[in-house]
């Protein structure tokens, strides 16, 4: 009857009380609980919901995720995510890049994604460079649409505005060195 009862209680507490016979078993099963418990730690986790900018919310300033954005309010500033939803009300001023983009409100400047959808909703004035793209009946767009196989590669545009200032600078020395 008393070994039931100490069966009953939580695992945590039954090793510890044994005779120093048992405490070599008591080590083993130690090990089998701590290797369940490393084995629930490295388990998937589930995925955290997006971050969610209400209608009421202006942001001045850039944002950086590797997770999830859905932004209601108004953002003047740069985006970088891993899946953006503009919805209906919102507007986004500045640079959007995201693995997929959903665009159900506005956004005023350029658009980079693997995935990039323009809802019926949809107001974006500026640049969509882009691997696939949906834009269905009724959004409007103004602006240029690119496809690249990595439009997320060339995101920097400092970095390709000084690359293509070099390509450009490069061509003009090299006249200017024969003629002296």
């Amino acid at each position: 009857m008393f070994s039931k009862s100490k069966i009953n209680e939580p695992g945590a507490k039954t090793p510890e009380t044994p005779k120093p016979a048992a405490t070599g078993d008591a080590d083993t099963s130690g090990a089998k609980q701590a290797a369940a418990s490393d084995y629930r730690a490295s388990a998937p986790k589930a995925k955290p919901p997006a971050s969610v900018l209400s209608a009421d919310l202006h942001i001045t300033g850039n944002l950086k995720t590797t997770g999830d954005i859905q932004i209601e309010g108004t953002v003047e500033g740069d985006i970088r995510a891993h899946l953006l939803t503009v919805g209906e009300g919102a507007t986004v001023k500045g640079e959007v890049m995201a693995d997929d983009v959903v665009v159900n409100g506005r956004i005023v400047g350029r658009v980079r994604g693997l995935k990039v959808r323009l809802t019926a909703t949809a107001r974006v004035e500026g640049d969509i460079i882009h691997k696939t793209i949906a834009i269905e009946s009724g959004a409007h767009f103004e602006g240029s649409v690119q496809r690249q196989d990595d439009p997320l590669s060339g995101g920097k545009p400092q970095a390709g505005g000084q690359a293509a200032a070099k390509q450009n600078a490069a061509p003009q020395p090299a006249p200017a060195k024969p003629s002296s």
